[in-house]
């Protein structure tokens, strides 16, 4: 653990919260000897990482038994606390492979002395709000028989709630999104000067959604970069991102999992040639196969996203909509019933999909091809996890065919393109009438009756 400077008292009295001897969690007996995972040539066992027993317990709960490969490249040396700069992929394994040095970390150098409400031992920013609560639940599962403390902070949700969850519990590690940190920063309800760890999760999506100058006035209240240790992960090694890194990072080790060992090893990839007009067609006669458990359907923009939702739910599709401008509290129930199986399709857009973590999506479809090569990736990367393989299938019309030859570089493969068959074209029945909405009611009448002409 990197030295940290020495703890000052809150300017106004922050609520002293239990030792690290107090909080100790009740005793579940279990022995490692419960876990056996068998060595095996060219993989790396958590085992041999020297994890906390009580970590171990939780990884033998969740089944893993060898690492991934960012986190057999990674964790030796996070663990050994050097700082990194990793270049992965959702679906990677790459949230565990930080949350594991975090964990280990804030175990391994427990704090005796008096301590803070709001004052945070480890921070993980991440750019949406779905990507801080699975972040947050990961590491809740990973942190079962400690007694670390894990808190969320994300706007569109109650900022009281999380602000009363802050002042009864002492916080281990804060995962939040920047804008809502800097509101709790603000207000002094969260502390960042005793930060040992910080993790900078998806840099490439913050710089994509201008959240860089928050990022940075975060950062400035942290320690300074040789007293906390740093990890920053993003999907790309863009110069810029290249140059945060070197802005955040101390001596970082840097490691490298390129996307094509994603994306075309699991998933079976289709693109369908296409008009506009059959776009929709082809959606719908998807849907109805047999194979299709679950189905995320991404388009470019919110406004498609809301006619798709609309047009799928009156052809009686149970259907989730997420995208940026759907509120909190109905992002987390659409999520959940999508989880659960309530919800067979959900239609999002790259923003919102960055967020799903699911396993068992059995379907993705590109209804509209994303302007930035690199959330092919990602989209895609929503099935064929955890050991499963899962079925991609775009459209691609002539307004968007021109997309292809991008992807297809950052996939260092060509991407078939064929005919959708005929099955797939059959008409789709009438839809259902229109439900009104709230939105409907609001709406103002137009007066049918004509205006009298204006007298000269």
């Amino acid at each position: 653990m990197k030295g940290n400077p020495s703890k000052t008292r809150r300017p106004r009295g922050g609520k002293r919260g239990p030792s690290a001897r107090e909080r100790q969690p009740e005793a579940v007996e279990w022995s490692l000897n419960e876990f056996k995972v068998a060595p095996q040539e060219g993989k790396t066992r958590f085992h041999d990482l020297d994890l906390p027993d009580s970590v171990m317990h939780a990884i033998a709960d969740l089944g893993f038994e060898y690492c991934s490969p960012i986190q057999a490249q990674s964790l030796p040396h996070t663990l050994n606390g050097h700082d990194m700069v990793g270049k992965a992929q959702t679906g990677t394994g790459k949230t565990a492979a930080f949350l594991l040095s975090v964990i280990d970390d804030l175990i391994k150098h427990p704090i005796e002395a008096d301590r803070y409400a709001g004052e945070a031992r480890a921070l993980i920013i991440a750019p949406t709000r779905e990507l801080v609560l699975q972040i947050a639940e990961d590491a809740k599962s990973l942190t079962k028989y400690t007694d670390l403390k894990v808190h969320t902070l994300v706007g569109g949700m109650d900022y009281a709630k999380q602000q009363r969850h802050l002042h009864d519990e002492l916080v281990d590690i804060l995962v939040a999104t920047p804008g809502r940190l800097l509101d709790f920063c603000g207000n002094q309800d969260v502390y960042l000067d005793q930060i040992e760890v910080l993790v900078i999760d998806e840099a490439d999506r913050m710089l994509d959604m201008g959240f860089i100058p928050q990022v940075k006035r975060i950062i400035r209240q942290t320690p300074k970069k040789t007293h906390r240790q740093t990890l920053l992960f993003s999907a790309t090694f863009t110069p810029d991102v290249l140059s945060l890194a070197e802005q955040w990072t101390d001596d970082p080790r840097r490691v490298e999992i390129e996307p094509e060992s994603i994306a075309t090893d699991s998933v079976d990839q289709h693109v369908y040639l296409s008009s506009t007009e059959e776009k929709y067609t082809l959606l719908y006669n998807i849907l109805l196969q047999d194979d299709v458990e679950s189905l995320i359907v991404f388009a470019n923009r919110r406004d498609e996203c809301r006619r798709l939702h609309e047009k799928l739910e009156r052809h009686g599709f149970k259907a989730g909509l997420l995208s940026g401008e759907i509120a909190q509290n109905r992002r987390v129930k659409t999520l959940d019933g999508f989880k659960d199986r309530s919800l067979k399709v959900l239609v999002a857009t790259d923003v919102a999909g960055r967020g799903i973590h699911i396993d068992g999506i059995s379907h993705v479809v590109n209804f509209t091809l994303p302007e930035e090569p690199e959330d092919y990736v990602h989209r895609i990367g929503r099935t064929g996890r955890a050991g499963k393989t899962g079925t991609s299938i775009s459209f691609a019309c002539e307004d968007d065919a021109f997309r292809l030859e991008p992807i297809q570089k950052i996939l260092g493969q060509p991407l078939k393109c064929e005919q959708p068959p005929l099955e797939l074209l059959a008409s789709p029945p009438p839809m259902a009438p229109r439900k009104k909405t709230a939105d409907d009611e609001r709406r103002p009448r137009t007066d049918s009756r004509r205006r009298p002409p204006r007298r000269r």
